[in-house]
């Protein structure tokens, strides 16, 4: 996952994690509910530490990148989601993120590079209608305590599992609910484990206490099952 480059700073210590005593009355990570300039440096501390840069860059696959927009907004990360527009050809029917190809099930046979950035919280977004016809935040804890969610099994042609997420997400502002699922529910979660290190409700295709090395060979492992006998190219 690649971070916003910038200089580290100090950074905060990471989350004690459901056992410590950092939690709020529900149970809850207190790291989601800092005031928005701790909150952002907390999470671009937790991003370095999963920037892989270009060490997959050398696979032969064809390249795209997504955009996860993160926003401070009354003391919690929101990520920024989009709906495209009924008249873009191929147009994935679920929320999606800024740039996404469209994949419902995680990329196969693309290597999608997740770019986070963090924007103002007075941002307004102003969508060309003939291109995206909703724009809407999501508290990102949501992907890791959702209150609507599922999940499919997905096999390869080679018999490798992975888990499809799909999240219903009610729209107070919006009063709508919105389907996330497939390569912007993968990237999501993920997001969410990194930043705020919480065991989620649901299974996941990682093993959390190593969440780095695991999640590399959650990628090595799909990757050569799709493209079998190339995962020396790794």
């Amino acid at each position: 996952m690649a971070a916003e480059r910038e200089e580290p700073g100090p950074g905060p210590g990471p989350c004690p994690g459901p056992a410590g005593d950092e939690r709020d009355a529900a149970g809850g990570c207190r790291c989601s509910a800092l005031p928005a300039p701790g909150l952002m440096e907390q999470a671009r501390h937790r991003l370095r530490e999963f920037d892989v840069g270009d060490r997959f860059s050398r696979l032969p696959l064809p390249r795209a990148a997504v955009l996860l927009p993160l926003m401070g907004r009354g003391g919690r990360l929101h990520l920024l989601l989009t709906v495209r527009s009924l008249q873009v050809p191929g147009a994935p029917r679920g929320a999606t993120l800024p740039g996404e190809p469209a994949v419902c099930a995680p990329p196969m046979n693309n290597l999608v590079t997740p770019v986070v950035g963090f924007i103002e919280d007075t941002f307004q977004a102003t969508p060309n209608p003939d291109e995206v016809s909703e724009v809407f935040l999501v508290p990102l804890e949501y992907f890791v305590k959702p209150l609507n969610y599922k999940t499919f099994s997905y096999k390869t042609s080679s018999g490798y599992s992975t888990h499809i997420h799909c999240f219903i997400y009610h729209d107070q502002e919006h009063k709508k609910s919105f389907k996330i699922w497939g390569l912007t529910a993968h990237f999501a979660v993920f997001l969410a484990l990194v930043i705020f290190r919480e065991r989620p409700t649901f299974e996941v295709d990682y093993d959390l206490d190593n969440l780095i090395s695991s999640s590399e060979n959650y990628f090595i492992n799909l990757y050569a099952s799709i493209h079998e006998g190339k995962k020396s190219n790794l």
